[in-house]
This record gives structure tokens, C-alpha cells and sequence, in this order.
């Protein structure tokens, strides 16, 4: 069976499509990369967003995905993550 995702609860999707509609492989309607990024940095715990994402996705698309993260603790925490990853841990980008 394949895995759900417990933060993409209110869609059809598994783990597998969403990872295709993540890296931009694929678009469902208004599913598309810009979607699957927000909504995993909005809901997923932290592991699940470095597993799925990584460092480098992050600081490389942040402003583009910031403005649509509701959440102020939310983009607080990536803003600082950001900034402090290329300073302390190069090698992880």
C-alpha cells in the first residue's frame, strides 16, 4: 500500500505523487511545485521538510516560497535556518 503523507491529509495523494509534484515533475490543476513546498513547510515536522527538500532547495527557493507561509514562527525558523546553515554547515547544502 502506498504511503500517506500526514500533512497532505485533505488530498488523494501518496508519498510517491507528491514527491513528483514536489521536484516539479508533475502538475495536478493547481498542484504544483510552489504547493507541494509551502505545504510542506507549513505542516511536515522538521525531518520530513530536510528529507523531502534538503538544505539546498530551501535557501535556493526560499523567497520564493516565504510569502505564502501564513505562519510568522514558521518563516521566523527558515529565515534563520537559512541564513545560519551556509555559515556553520556549508557541506550540507
Amino acid at each position: 500500500m502506498p504511503k500517506r503523507l500526514s500533512f497532505v491529509w485533505d488530498y488523494d495523494i501518496d508519498e510517491a505523487r507528491f514527491c513528483d509534484i514536489l521536484s516539479g515533475r508533475i502538475e495536478l490543476g493547481r498542484l504544483n511545485r510552489r504547493w507541494a513546498a509551502v505545504r510542506l513547510l507549513e505542516y511536515a515536522p522538521y525531518r520530513e521538510i530536510i528529507r523531502l527538500l534538503g538544505y539546498g532547495e530551501l535557501i535556493r527557493h526560499r523567497s520564493d516560497w516565504r510569502p505564502h507561509i501564513r505562519s510568522a514562527s514558521r518563516r521566523r525558523g527558515f529565515d534563520f535556518l537559512v541564513d545560519w546553515v551556509p555559515r556553520h554547515h556549508p557541506e550540507l547544502i
